[in-house]
């Protein structure tokens, strides 16, 4: 990991498995590590979640609020509003 990596860390459940397809679909160069009981998602730069993205593969509406329910850590600055949750060190 180098020191631009942004990353998540989410609970592992049925709840965060299309959270997770969501993430790898919008950000091809993150990197997913499986760990005990959590999933550990690392990105250059920055890593986004699109609400659009988890309801496309869920077939549901999604709140972004969720997110925070599985979330277990995180490194970067947040930038979140209703349609995504994203992280990285500049802007």
């Amino acid at each position: 990991m180098t020191k631009d990596n942004v990353f998540l860390a989410l609970q592992v459940n049925d709840e965060t498995r299309p959270l997770v397809q969501a993430i790898e679909q919008d950000n091809p160069n993150a990197r997913v590590t499986s760990m005990p009981a959590l999933l550990r998602i690392d990105a250059p730069g920055r890593l986004i979640v699109k609400r659009e993205t988890v309801e496309a593969i869920t077939g549901r509406p999604w709140d972004m609020q969720r997110i925070h329910i599985n979330l277990i850590s995180l490194s970067g600055h947040v930038d979140e509003t209703e349609e995504h949750f994203a992280i990285a060190w500049r802007h």
